[in-house]
């Protein structure tokens, strides 16, 4: 994310502080070679994964160096990395000219195995994970009021391709990798009662579905509509189900019906063309679509009533959409879109999923069918969100 304007609503790309060096052990470490803990302390951290090394996006295996882990940090043992469609879009250069090699990458979960000596939220063997950020200013109003991921400053630092100077290879790099390091603050805590696997989606499939929705304050028997079913699409459904919401999802593919409706939608409407849409104009409270790519999307704001909102999450090449704005004074539909959520929200779902038991729809895949899952995303066939086991890479 670039720093200025509009556009650092659109990439993870950003300018970071950088972080001091300290390490406490609270017991033997296996993830790290060394054992003499000045070493430890002043040396960077052995990390390897997969990189993309151009906007081919092909990605390779990657042996590169972490940050030493400063007094505010924590080491994480990753053991789960979900493939969210950002990554693809990052690493190809849809949202602007990159850094490479670059490890993409922010729905990550493992277990800390080392914390910085100022560290008081985690301890070594908690189970943590990391989403779509991992530094900011913490100076300004957004930062001081859990809404980091709009730092009016320097804006967020995200978590693969930002520059970063204490990084060794000058960007912040991402989860398809064995551990990372980041500043407590930036690591979410994952209770014990969900497995680290599905934990990982929350990170951001999660966070960046429950947000816009929870900010409308929609109530129990609310109509929303969720258009694009996949890795965000299908938690949107079940976040939205399980806060009482009547669920109407909107998808181009029919294969997919029986699942939506397993995952608590009350009609599954396959849209073929604009005039699948004409029964539900004005229909819905509140509509989010999380569709990656430019669309027609007139049809489907109209499907929402007057002085609702409709919400785009998914992000298109370059941020580009088109919106018909006859039909926007006419049907008085309030149109945003939404960047993921602040670290307080991110704990939230993450609690709240746990708690309820809402987990995603995931495929483990190993490291070296990474490129196959990036093509079956872009495809449409991803069911729902591929996630890494990170023992692989």
């Amino acid at each position: 994310m670039e720093h200025t304007g509009h556009t650092s609503r659109r990439k993870f790309i950003q300018q970071s502080a950088v972080v001091g060096a300290g390490l406490m052990l609270a017991g033997p470490i296996k993830s790290l070679a060394q054992t003499d803990n000045k070493k430890i302390m002043s040396n960077n951290i052995a990390s390897k994964g997969y990189a993309g090394k151009d906007k081919q996006g092909t990605l390779v295996p990657w042996n590169f160096e972490r940050k030493t882990v400063g007094d505010n940090d924590i080491l994480i043992d990753i053991k789960f990395s979900g493939i969210c469609h950002s990554d693809i879009h990052t690493i190809k250069g849809h949202w602007g000219p990159q850094q490479y090699p670059q490890v993409p990458g922010h729905e990550i979960a493992g277990i800390v195995t080392a914390v910085g000596k100022k560290v008081t939220k985690f301890k070594i063997g908690d189970k943590a994970g990391v989403g779509c950020m991992v530094n900011s200013c913490m100076e300004c109003e957004s930062c001081k009021n859990g809404e980091e991921h709009h730092c009016e400053t320097t804006g967020m630092v995200g978590t693969y391709g930002s520059p970063e100077k204490s990084s060794p290879s000058g960007i912040t790099q991402g989860g398809y990798a064995n551990n990372i390091v980041v500043t407590e603050h930036f690591a979410i805590k994952i209770p014990e009662s969900i497995d680290l696997k599905y934990a990982a989606p929350l990170l951001c499939a999660g966070i960046t579905t429950y947000s816009p929705m929870m900010k409308v304050k929609f109530k129990k028997g609310d109509k929303i509509g969720v258009v694009g079913i996949g890795g965000l699409g299908h938690m949107a459904i079940k976040l939205a189900v399980s806060k009482g919401a009547e669920v109407y999802a909107f998808t181009t593919s029919p294969s997919k019906i029986s699942d939506i409706k397993s995952f608590g939608a009350k009609e599954v409407i396959v849209v073929k063309s604009a005039e699948d849409l004409k029964p539900y104009k004005g229909k819905l409270d509140f509509m989010i679509s999380t569709v990656p790519y430019a669309y027609e999307m007139s049809p489907y704001i109209d499907c929402v009533k007057k002085y609702g909102y409709f919400t785009q999450v998914g992000q298109p090449i370059n941020g580009e959409l088109a919106i018909n704005n006859f039909n926007m004074i006419f049907n008085r539909v309030n149109f945003n879109g939404s960047l993921i959520g602040g670290i307080p929200e991110t704990q939230e779902v993450m609690d709240y999923c746990a708690d309820n038991k809402i987990y995603p729809q995931i495929e483990i895949i190993k490291a070296s069918e990474i490129n196959d899952a990036w093509e079956k995303v872009v495809n449409k066939e991803a069911r729902y969100r591929y996630v890494i086991d990170a023992a692989t890479f």
